[in-house]
């Protein structure tokens, strides 16, 4: 407290000693310091510098006739301006050199007396971090909050896991959860398993893209199993100083080995478990070192009984072979994107908390979704319960989760197109891809066409895939081909080879990445039932791909183009014949659609219907909503 009340006075001793220096940047002239003496506004005068310079305190009607501090560059002081001061009762004082040099110490006094406490905090903080300020307490010398501790372990750890997680909460994958309530069971009852032989696992992987809830899943563990839990992420593992990795790596099991049966929870492992040898500095980079520490506590000749590591990657393939051995990972558990059955049952978590109108089915909102994650299904609801206050309603309905499907795929509404030839030749171009997936046998159903433009697209064909189907036939693939180019199809047809746009770039990306899956993976081609890509060249080293492309000759390269221009040509070919037979229909549709601006599945259905058959598989039993699949972005 003594030390704190000589602080706070030393700083402000040295605040009134920098007053002169304040002012610094108010001055007044002489002759206009000398009428406001006259007219008896100053009120005192301080005089520095042997009485070359003033700080003068004087009223200023300017300011509504408050006291301003302002400087004065005196020509000297002199014996008629001290008798005018008099005259005019002004309290002056003269300051010396002496003085002065004092105040400017203790202004330099101030200004280091903060830097010298808080190096000195610092200083105390590590000395009771190390033990020397009170033995025994947590936090010594291992504790991970020790500025000076690099090597020590920076995982979180909850001796009693309250992350108010349970199973319940995890929808969605029932595969993987049954895994992990296996391995909870085993921890809270493990008699039962070793009374006939088995072993506790030693490590779990999950794998599967972003989202999908791999680390919920983990923190679901955590707050089922009620055992010691310690959670951190692969990139804390990795520092600038060299072996700073490994040393936390040791320093983590040493800690769970304390407090076994525990679970170690690492996310996002593929930091620190990529393949060795792919990295600058072969086998003495610090990312490897700490790798084969990892795997020396994992499986070593110590045990480590009664520890369960987990961990959570999205990039299975660039781990390490030796890390994913039964011994260490001795499972690896696949969370995948849901299925219609899995995505009912996310959306029926997520929707506890929100309010709906009667006609909103989460059936059919599971059924527009596919290819959605947890954390896309999540995100969706929320954005409909946003665009639900923004319009001021008290429940979400069937509007705000189509817009809200909209914007997440396809990007936010932009300015809407004015009638002219731009607006005519966006209806007929997605118009052309309706027309060409409804006819094509095998083909997803229409859900809706709009002409309201989203992120990069002017326009946008939305299709409803069917049930989800882990198998596709190569009358589907074609089937999408097809209908992906109807839109440059009709721009050809409608208005010419001359007026082809810009507008089917993205068609024709989605065309050749589908044909050449059709040759090179499926073997859908007249090569022949060949796998052509090399499985090196999937993966994510980059060295690894660069060596599979020149493992590939020049004859069965040019094969390959060849069978894949062969593929899109033909689906051109159809294309083009089905808007030109139909050309009647796409007129009447693209008339319509022009004034609503957004068409849907059902009456294109029905207008088409008029003037041609439609493909009984390509009619839906029953449409409600639909769902994504950007077939035609213009």
């Amino acid at each position: 407290m003594k030390m704190a009340a000589g602080f706070a006075a030393t700083f402000g001793l040295a605040q009134s000693a920098s007053a002169a220096d304040d002012v610094a940047s108010s001055r007044m002239s002489y002759s206009r310091f000398l009428e406001y003496l006259d007219m008896g506004r100053v009120k005192k005068v301080d005089l520095y510098e042997q009485g070359t310079i003033a700080i003068v305190e004087a009223v200023s009607p300017e300011l509504g006739n408050r006291v301003q501090r302002v400087r004065v560059q005196l020509p000297g002081t002199s014996s008629e301006l001290l008798k005018k001061f008099r005259e005019k009762n002004v309290d002056f004082a003269a300051h010396t050199n002496t003085e002065d040099n004092g105040q400017v110490f203790l202004n330099l006094l101030g200004n280091l007396a903060f830097p010298l406490l808080l190096v000195g905090g610092l200083f105390l903080l590590t000395r009771r971090q190390q033990g020397g300020g009170g033995g025994g307490m947590p936090g010594g010398m291992g504790g991970p909050n020790n500025p000076m501790a690099f090597g020590k372990s920076k995982a979180k750890f909850q001796m009693e896991p309250n992350t108010g997680v349970t199973f319940d909460d995890v929808a969605g994958v029932k595969e993987a959860k049954n895994d992990f309530m296996e391995i909870v069971e085993f921890l809270k009852r493990p008699e039962r398993f070793t009374a006939v032989g088995a072993k506790i696992p030693k490590g779990c992987l999950l794998v599967g893209p972003p989202g999908t809830g791999k680390t919920l899943l983990a923190k679901a563990i955590a707050g089922e199993a009620g055992v010691p839990f310690f959670s951190i992420s692969g990139s804390e593992f990795v520092e600038m100083f060299v072996g700073v990795g490994a040393s936390r790596v040791r320093d983590l099991f040493k800690k769970a080995k304390e407090n076994a049966p525990c679970i170690i929870f690492v996310d996002e492992i593929d930091a620190v478990g990529r393949s060795r040898g792919t990295g600058v500095g072969g086998g003495n980079d610090e990312r490897e070192q700490t790798l084969n520490q990892l795997l020396t506590e994992m499986d070593g000749f110590e045990g480590n009984t009664g520890i369960i590591v987990i961990a959570a990657t999205n990039r299975a393939d660039i781990l390490d072979p030796a890390l994913l051995r039964p011994g260490r990972f001795d499972r690896q558990v696949a969370v995948d994107v849901p299925d219609l059955a899995g995505r009912v049952e996310i959306l029926g978590v997520h929707a506890k908390n929100k309010r709906f109108e009667d006609e909103v089915d989460l059936e059919m909102i599971a059924k527009r979704t596919p290819g959605f994650s947890g954390a896309d299904l999540s995100n969706l609801l929320n954005e409909a319960a946003i665009l639900c206050g923004r319009r001021g309603k008290t429940a979400i309905s069937l509007s705000e989760v189509d817009d809200s499907v909209d914007r997440i795929v396809a990007g936010m509404e932009g300015t809407r197109l004015n009638d002219g030839k731009a607006k005519s030749l966006v209806a007929y171009h997605e118009v052309g891809h309706a027309i060409c997936g409804t006819l094509t046998p095998g083909h997803d159903p229409v859900q809706k066409v709009t002409l309201i433009p989203r992120g990069q697209a002017k326009g946008l064909t939305w299709f409803i895939p069917g049930e989800d189907a882990s198998l596709i036939s190569k009358q589907q693939i074609f089937a999408r081909v097809v209908g992906a180019l109807g839109g440059r199809a009709a721009e050809e047809v409608i208005f010419g080879e001359a007026e082809v746009t810009t507008g089917a770039s993205s068609d024709l990306n989605q065309v050749a990445s589908m044909a050449k899956q059709m040759v090179t993976t499926f073997g859908m081609s007249d090569i022949g039932p060949w796998s052509l890509q090399d499985p090196s060249a999937q993966g994510g080293d980059m060295i690894m791909r660069m060596m599979a492309r020149n493992s590939m000759s020049e004859k069965l390269a040019n094969d390959i183009d060849v069978a894949t221009k062969r593929i899109a040509d033909e689906a051109y070919e159809v294309a083009v014949k089905q808007i030109r037979d139909n050309r009647e229909a796409i007129d009447v549709i693209t008339e319509e659609l022009m004034e609503v601006e957004t068409m849907t599945g059902e009456r294109f259905r029905e207008i088409l219907a008029q003037f041609v058959e439609i493909p009984a598989v390509n009619i839906p039993g029953e449409v409600k909503m639909a769902t994504v699949n950007a077939g035609g972005k213009l």
